[in-house]
């Protein structure tokens, strides 16, 4: 059986060097590998073509760039489109491109399922399943058809960011790095629940915004939406936090899914106010995409309005995030759980 070569895409600058002092080329091609990788963006080494034909020979021994188009692709009539992208031992993840104006967001996965269990996400259905490689999350962005149109990168699909933060910070590093995308760190969000020693590794690490994903007043209303409250607490999470300084460029958001008579009660937003008292931040208001035999529901556009009202006038800055795609399966994890579904059934057959 033929071994399987390794994927150049996806690795750092420093990985690179390691890799032609390995093979005993000059320090500078791996220079000239990054720049073919993440700013010529091409597809194979034979097309790398200021690296000598007995280097490429060389390196496509073992190596090559490792690129996967998505094998399926659902387009909304708002514009956004959710690509489902194949990854080891054939298991599938997804990737949502949403068009905006002047601005065009990409949210990516960095798991295969995910251990947080949250009950109003298809993915927590699936559980945990892998962590994926560096070259599986660059992978949905350097193999997104609309990826030259891309201002913004989100960590906020499948997975919890911070439980495969070696690999999603690699991924950063190469948006940010001069010899990558040569990004700012600002046009990047990483999501979490609050994995507390991540979390400050995530902020000391990088500059990229930080989302948490909070959905709930209180550990006691958090615990029946998000298990993982069991084991990192948001209240050591809010004190991790208040270390740090949110005041300039970088943002520290919060996302709020309401869910009707959960969570969404104007002794809800009070509550609320007065657990995020002593941080900058701003919360995001997020409609709930109904899943399948889930008793949670979404609440009406009127109620939303007025619960965002009432946090802005009492100091907190809310928004309400625009619902996209709701008729291509928008709620992470949808698409991805048809396909595994049906992969298992023609496996059964």
């Amino acid at each position: 059986m033929e071994e399987q070569k390794i994927s150049l895409a996806g690795k750092t600058q420093k990985q690179l060097k390691e890799i032609v002092s390995q093979l005993g080329m000059p320090g500078f091609t791996a220079n000239q590998i990054a720049d073919w990788l993440y700013v010529k963006q091409v597809r194979t080494i034979d097309e790398m073509t200021n690296i000598s034909l007995k280097h490429r020979a060389l390196l496509s021994e073992k190596y090559q760039v490792g690129l996967t188009q998505p094998a399926e692709c659902a387009a909304s009539t708002d514009g956004t489109r959710k690509y489902l992208f194949p990854v080891s031992d054939g298991h599938f993840v997804e990737a949502v491109f949403i068009p905006d104006n002047d601005r065009a967001t990409l949210c990516i996965s960095s798991q295969v399922g995910c251990k947080m269990g949250c009950v109003f996400c298809m993915t927590g259905r699936q559980r945990y399943t892998a962590s994926l490689s560096a070259n599986e999350i660059i992978n949905q962005i350097l193999s997104l058809p609309e990826r030259s149109l891309l201002t913004n990168v989100v960590f906020m699909g499948m997975g919890e960011p911070l439980d495969n933060l070696e690999n999603v910070l690699a991924v950063q590093e190469i948006l940010t790095s001069k010899w990558g995308f040569g990004w700012s760190p600002h046009r990047i969000t990483i999501s979490t629940v609050g994995l507390r020693r991540e979390l400050k590794q995530l902020i000391e690490g990088c500059e990229c915004h930080v989302a948490v994903s909070l959905h709930a007043p209180t550990p006691e209303k958090r615990i029946q939406l998000i298990p993982a409250e069991k084991a990192f607490s948001m209240t050591e999470m809010l004190e991790v936090l208040k270390r740090y300084d949110f005041s300039h460029q970088r943002r520290l958001s919060f996302e709020y899914t309401l869910f009707a008579g959960v969570n969404d009660s104007m002794d809800d937003a009070r509550q609320l106010i007065k657990t995020l008292e002593g941080l900058d931040c701003r919360i995001n208001l997020i409609r709930f995409h109904a899943i399948p035999d889930s008793p949670l529901r979404p609440v009406g556009e009127i109620h939303m309005t007025e619960f965002r009202d009432y946090l802005t006038r009492h100091g907190v800055f809310a928004t309400i995030r625009a619902s996209r795609g709701e008729d291509i399966w928008a709620a992470c994890g949808m698409l991805s759980t048809a396909r595994q579904n049906e992969k298992n059934k023609d496996n059964e057959d």
